[in-house]
This record gives structure tokens, sequence and C-alpha cells, in this order.
């Protein structure tokens, strides 16, 4: 047999040719844009076929009898038995005027053209979306029935399959597959569309959430979900059986069918996510007046919470439409022509997880986002503040081999000479490295500091607080040192604020810019002996949040990263650490790199978000426990003023500090 194919390139077509060319003596003719010619070496293969028997045909969908030449029509008269038309566009985020012209003009087309070449049948493959959103039972012999055709996909799917009905001049049979999916077998998906929609949501639910934990769905209404290799099967089988086809229309419809609620769920078990077993019904929505939504979505800010939040999900804006879907498809004659075929569409938990795995290793958008950190930073001027020594020296160190202009300030001009000598050894020679002498806690050092840095660079695009003073010492033992609460107040809070106002301007005009602050664990643990330094930092994060919110609509980001322990030389008088599980500099630096590659809001350890918890949910017995380990490790001899002596550690410190080696921060 001969038969011509339009939307052969396309997920289901492919597919389609190469199970007709399974059979013998078959020749597939199929329609081929001009510009797409280089096409045909890889469709050759993927069919596993030559170019006689899988015959390009040059012209265009949109165009009268599908823009095919004279000479092929000639060619092609009288010597195709079957036209299959599955070119469309099945895209729920097209925009209405490409919709008519494919898939109106273009089926128009392809009627013409099966009339010009006195084809022997036109399969027209429709969709389930023709009836609209009827509510009820839409049967296979419905069509005039159809209601609710206002989306542009829904009415375009419609009027092309009345002009089949209405215009062929040829035997014509009709198929409305429902939403298509990928193969039930290897999971394979060309796009993200139908229930894929959700998966970003799971994806996001498995993140935050135990698997054990019950979380709430969307109830809604019934979707009929189809693999890819069922819909191939069927539409062959039935095209080429003996029944009587002219003037049919055949449902390729799972015949059960699923709630929302249940699809969400099964492809949640799928992903070993959260199992969703408490459910909103969405109709609910519907109780709400028009008025009043139109009145919410014409606030500023419920628009960009919710075009924020579809962005994020890649949800397109008419999703909720289709929640509430209250159509079902009878298919008795989808069944009775696959009667004894072997051919039945399979239950959907038998293959969700093909299809998850799928999605999840070569169709998540999150793996088409450069997250190197030379995709984020590579160009671009990153300016650390402390640089020339501990966590900023090694943040330096992998900006500079990610490609960025990397500036470190400190007040040694010395240290600042070793470090940029350090840091080119590792990055190479040929790396951009800019160190400038400056105190950013002092106002008119930080202000001649941003003054040169906007000359000579601009201004910066990622600037990174990292400059620090950290104090252990307990309230009681600082009673004549008020001096403490103020040295790190200016250098901690002051003169990270100094810095960051002073460029922020120029973020502003340039529309970007992100501002790393580094916090520590000890603001959300609330740890006695820091009180300056915690104080300052609080400050810091407080700052941090307002600003945020401030500038989240002027391409401004901000990260506050509550850093653990780390093994420095600000640690290193605390004698007590050396038996503590801190982090190396190297360690630390990879949480400024996440922070900056990922822009979360907050870069925490899960010991600091417990801490927090906890002192939220149960401060007094928090503050037991912080008051124990308080009078369990005293202060170090350098908060004493004796940098000679040895701490000393009651047993119950030293069984503490050897407890601690084993948590993992």
């Amino acid at each position: 047999m001969k038969y011509f194919v339009t939307g052969a390139t396309g997920f289901i077509g492919k597919r389609l040719v190469k199970t007709l060319l399974a059979r013998r003596g078959a020749v597939v003719y199929f329609l081929l844009r001009p510009e797409s010619e280089g096409k045909v070496a890889a469709l050759l293969d993927y069919w596993q076929t030559t170019k006689a028997r899988a015959v390009p045909v040059y012209g265009d969908l949109t165009t009268k009898k599908l823009g095919v030449s004279a000479d092929d029509v000639k060619k092609l008269k009288g010597q195709v038995d079957h036209v299959y038309h599955l070119a469309a566009v099945y895209d729920l985020k097209a925009d209405e005027a490409s919709q008519v012209q494919v898939n109106i003009e273009g089926t128009r087309n392809a009627v013409e053209f099966a009339k010009a070449i006195d084809a022997g049948h036109l399969h027209h493959v429709s969709s389930i979306a023709a009836a609209g959103l009827y509510e009820g039972v839409f049967r296979e012999d419905m069509f005039d029935e159809a209601d609710g055709l206002e989306h542009p996909y829904f009415m375009t799917k419609h009027e092309s399959e009345k002009i089949v009905r209405k215009e062929s001049k040829v035997p014509w049979t009709v198929y409305r597959p429902a939403l298509v999916v990928g193969d039930s077998t290897t999971g394979e998906m060309d796009k993200i569309d139908g229930p894929y929609y959700f998966f970003k949501l799971i994806q996001r639910m498995r993140q935050i959430l135990p698997p054990w934990m019950p979380s709430v769905g969307l109830e809604g209404g019934r979707i009929n979900i189809v693999p890819v290799d069922f819909v191939v099967a069927a539409l062959d089988h039935i095209s080429h059986s003996k029944a009587e086809l002219n003037k049919k229309c055949f449902h390729l419809v799972d015949p059960e069918g699923y709630r929302v609620g249940d699809v969400l769920d099964i492809f949640s078990k799928a992903a070993h996510a959260p199992k969703m077993n408490l459910f909103i019904n969405a109709a609910l929505l519907g109780f709400i007046p028009k008025s009043v939504k139109k009145g919410m979505m014409a606030l500023a800010p419920v628009r960009r919470v919710r075009n924020a939040v579809m962005k994020d999900l890649g949800l397109p804006d008419d999703m909720f439409t289709f929640i509430n879907f209250p159509t079902r498809y009878d298919c008795r004659d989808t069944t009775a022509a696959l009667k004894g075929s072997g051919i039945e569409c399979p239950k959907l938990p038998s293959y969700a997880w093909r299809l998850w795995d799928y999605w999840e290793r070569h169709l998540d958008p999150a793996l088409f986002i450069d997250r190197s950190l030379r995709g984020t930073v590579g160009g671009k001027v990153v300016l650390v503040t402390g640089g020339s020594s501990g966590i900023g020296l090694a943040a330096a160190i992998k900006f500079a081999q990610a490609g960025a202009t990397t500036i470190i300030c400190a007040r040694d001009e010395a240290k600042l000479a070793e470090a940029k000598k350090e840091i080119l050894e590792a990055a190479g020679k040929d790396a951009k490295v800019v160190v400038y002498s400056a105190d950013i806690a002092d106002e008119a050092s930080c202000k001649a500091f941003v003054e040169q840095l906007t000359a000579d660079h601009g201004g910066v695009d990622y600037l990174i607080n990292n400059a620090g003073r950290s104090i252990r010492r307990a309230i009681e033992a600082s009673y004549e040192r008020f001096h403490d609460f103020e040295r790190t107040m200016q250098l901690n809070y002051f003169g990270s604020l100094r810095i960051t106002m002073g460029l922020l301007p120029g973020m502003v005009a340039k529309k970007r810019g992100h501002i790393v602050n580094i916090s520590s664990i000890s603001v959300l643990v609330n740890a006695p002996r820091f009180s300056a330094y915690v104080a300052s930092k609080a400050a810091l994060d407080a700052w941090t949040r307002c600003a945020s919110s401030e500038y989240a609509d002027q391409g401004i980001t901000f990260t506050t990263v509550n850093m653990p322990l780390v093994r420095t030389p600000m640690t290193a008088p605390t004698k007590i650490y050396d038996n503590m599980p801190l982090l190396s500099t190297d360690e630390a630096s990879d949480l400024i790199v996440q922070a900056c590659v990922d822009k979360p809001v907050r870069v925490a350890t899960r010991l600091g978000i417990f801490g927090e918890i906890l002192h939220a949910v149960a401060p007094t017995v928090t503050q037991i426990v912080m008051n124990t380990t308080f009078r369990m490790f005293p202060d170090s001899a350098a908060a004493k003023g004796d940098k000679s002596a040895k701490p000393t550690l009651s047993p119950e410190a030293i069984a503490m500090a050897q407890m601690m080696r084993g948590i993992h921060f």
C-alpha cells in the first residue's frame, strides 16, 4: 500500500510512519517543508528505511493543496490508498492566530489535496478537544452537540473536524485521541504538555516534604490520558480494518479515565513524592462570582503573585480551565474495532513511573538551565569583601576560575598582594583579578572605594558581603567591653550596608544584581557567648529581608547565607573548636557558590533550620538546652585575655564535643 502523511515529523506522526513502513511493500510519502530538508537523513535513520520507501514531498501545510507542486500532484494522483492528516498545533500556549492557520486552514488544504490526488481514504486525527467542555458523556457519533468551545484550541479542533465532515469528497474517518503522553514502555515524550505541567509542582513537593507526609491536591474533573504507543497501534489497526470506516469517528481514549486528583496522586507515587490523600474540590472555585475574581486579578499584587507562581511552575495561563473538565468519552466503537487485536489502553499506574523517569531525565526545564558557576558569573564583575583570607579567599578563587572579573578588598595591602598571587596561581595567569585596599567599617574609606569601583568597573554584578568580625565572649565577661558590641556592629552591619547601599543605585540602573550577605548559623540557634556577633548579623539579616521586598521588582535579588562554623584564622584562638566538626573554607565557599547560582532567599544547613524551628516551637526547652551548653563550655582563654592558657573542659563538655563530630551540618 501507499500512504501520504502530514505531520510525519511530529511525535505521533513519526511513530505512525514507522508502523506503516513495517507493512510489507508499504511506501510512505510525507509532507515536508523545503527548509526542513536537512531532517530527512535523521528521519530515515529513525524509520530504518531508505528514500525509496519513505519519500519526502515538499510543500507547506498553510497553502492551498498543501503547497505541493503540480508535478508531484500529478505523480501521486490515483497512487495513494490512505492519507493521514496529523499536522496540527497541539499546544495550549499557542496564540489563536497560529492555531487557526494550522488547525483549520491546514485541514482545509489537506482535504483539497486528498481530492486532488484521488486518495482512497482520508484519516483525520482530531482530538477529544473537539467536544469542548461538554457536560456528560460525549459519544463517538456526536459532533454538533459540542459545547464550551471558547478556548482557541477547542474551537480550532472542532472547526477542523467540521471541515472534514462537510467538505471532504473522499471517504473519511475521524480519530479523537485523548491527552497523549509518552510511550508506555520507554516513557519517551517530546514536550511538556497535559499532565506534565504538574510534574514541576510534584517535584517541588518531593524536595521539601518527606514522602510519608500527606499533602493536599485538587480533586477537579476527569482527565483522559493515553500513551502514544496505544494511539499509534489503534490508529494503524482501525484504519486497515475491513469494517466500514466511512464517516465514522473513533475515540482513542482510556475507557476508565481518572479524576485530576487521582492523576496527581498516581504521578506523586511514581515520583516518590508525598501522597495526595487530602483533596480540595476545584469546583468550589466556581462559586466565586466572576466579578470578584476579575476584581482580584485587577489588583497588581495578586497578578504578580499568580504570574510568578505560574511561571515558576511552568504552567500555561489557561491551565486551570481544564482542572474542572466535565466531559467523559464513550469508546464502544473503538473497543469493538480493536477486539481480538490485543491492542488496549494500559492502566496509567502501570506506566506512570516511566513517564516520570523520562521527564526528569530529559524534559525537566531545570536540565536546560546552565547551573554552573561559569554559566552564572562568567564575564560578570564579582566583589568579595574580606577576600584576602579564609572563606572570602576560597570563594574568590572559584569566581576567578569561573571567568569572572574578581575583585577583593581588605585593609592589609600585603595580604591582598599574597591573596592575588594565590588566586592567579589557582585560576591561571589570564584570570581577571583586581584588589583594593579599603576599610568598609570606615565611612570615608568605604565611600571612596565605592566611587573607585563605579569608575573602574561600572559597579558590580555580584556583591559578596563576607568581611566580618566574630567575638566569642559571654555577656557577663563583657560588662566593661561595650566596644565589643560597637566594633562588631560597625563592620558586620554598618560596613555591609555602606558597601551595599553604595552599589545598589548602579544595580537598579542596570536592572540586575545579586547580593549575598554572609550571616551565621548562630542567628538561627541564638548561640550563647556570641551576643555581639549574633546581634550584628541579625541586624543584617533583618535589613536584607526588608531590602529584598523593596527591590523584588527591580531585578535585584538577595541571599542570606547562615554560615555554620568554619575553620579559619578567626576561629583559631578558640581551642574548643579543635574538637568540633567545622567546615573547611572550601566547603564554606561552596555555600556562597550555591547562593550565586540558585539565588535562593536563604542558604542554611539542616542543623541551623532545626535550631530555628526548635526555638520557635519550644522556646523554654531550647533555652534550657542552650544554657546547659553555655555552662558546659567556658569562655576561651583568648576571650578572658590570656592567649597562652589552654581551655579546661568538663567531662560532659568533652563527651558533647566528641558526639558532635558525628553530626552532619
